[in-house]
């Protein structure tokens, strides 16, 4: 799933080629990605892009008559730059946004249509659309301590929680955790200030090197090859590989749809972790699906 850095190389993307130009169709191929009546799509139509924001894992394209188009990528759907006009081919083409300059095009591979389209009317519904976790750059190590200790939960869910913190998910809360040095099954109330400060340091430290990373590819072409998994990612789906830091092979933990990946010296103090009560203690911290993980909010 596309998270914080995804997400800021895609708008980075975005912010040369379409702010500033109008929308001048919407072609929608899915009946499964739009999920709001009104406004309607059209409202966008033939007004111009004035700004763009990050939502949580939402990208959000505001127009200059205060309608917004918010996407959710969720697990498989990616956004590709073509030539204007460029044909839906293909049961994964699910819309296409066309400009003067060009079409953005939203793909999604597999046969779950996860992936949705919301358009919003105002800065209020855009607000409401916002699961309300907190931006780490611009909270202080108390702010997030306070956001993390709310509920006594699991490293790995507080980190991937949308309530909890903006944009992180599965894949970047492994790494996070590895520069940490810290469990995934650690309880929040169970840290000491020295590891808080740790994890504060290492969730912004890890998200910015990505960041800076990702949007530095996006700068020679449009972010074609936005995956969970990277082979200069430190465990992230790097099962069975070495550790960089201490060189064992990295461990990992399967339950619902996840799998937490670690490192035993590193992490858990040479402890394995992955057996079954371990499995159920995340599954008992995690919602069944991903999609009832980000459908969560704060209330």
């Amino acid at each position: 799933m596309p998270e914080l850095p995804d997400i800021s190389a895609y708008l980075a993307a975005l912010e040369e080629r379409i702010v500033g130009q109008p929308l001048e169709h919407v072609r929608i191929a899915s009946a499964f990605l739009l999920r709001t009546a009104q406004p309607p799509v059209t409202d966008a139509v033939g007004h111009r892009v004035s700004e763009l924001r990050r939502i949580g894992k939402r990208i959000a394209i505001g127009f200059d008559n205060h309608v917004w188009l918010v996407l959710h990528l969720m697990i498989a759907g990616r956004l590709h730059w073509r030539t204007r006009g460029a044909k839906l081919a293909g049961r994964n083409s699910l819309a296409a946004f066309d400009f003067p300059n060009g079409s953005l095009v939203l793909t999604e591979a597999g046969t779950k249509r996860r992936a949705s389209l919301h358009v919003l009317q105002g800065e209020a519904a855009l607000a409401a659309a916002d699961p309300g976790g907190i931006d780490v750059f611009a909270a202080d190590l108390a702010a997030f301590r306070a956001a993390l200790t709310a509920e006594n939960r699991t490293l790995k869910r507080a980190l991937t929680d949308p309530r909890i913190l903006s944009g992180i998910g599965n894949a970047y809360s492994d790494e996070i955790l590895h520069a940490a040095m810290l469990s995934p099954v650690t309880l929040t109330h169970k840290l000491t200030p020295e590891e808080w400060s740790r994890l504060y340091a290492a969730t912004r430290d890890t998200l910015l090197l990505w960041i800076d990373r990702l949007r530095n590819e996006s700068r020679a072409a449009f972010p074609e090859r936005v995956t969970a998994f990277r082979s200069e990612m430190a465990v992230h789906g790097r099962y069975g590989k070495p550790c960089p830091r201490c060189g064992e092979p990295v461990q990992r933990i399967r339950y619902a749809d996840n799998e937490t990946n670690y490192c035993a010296r590193c992490q858990t103090k040479g402890r394995v972790l992955a057996d079954r009560a371990l499995s159920r203690l995340l599954g008992a911290d995690w919602p069944s699906t991903l999609d009832e993980l980000e459908a969560l909010k704060r209330r």
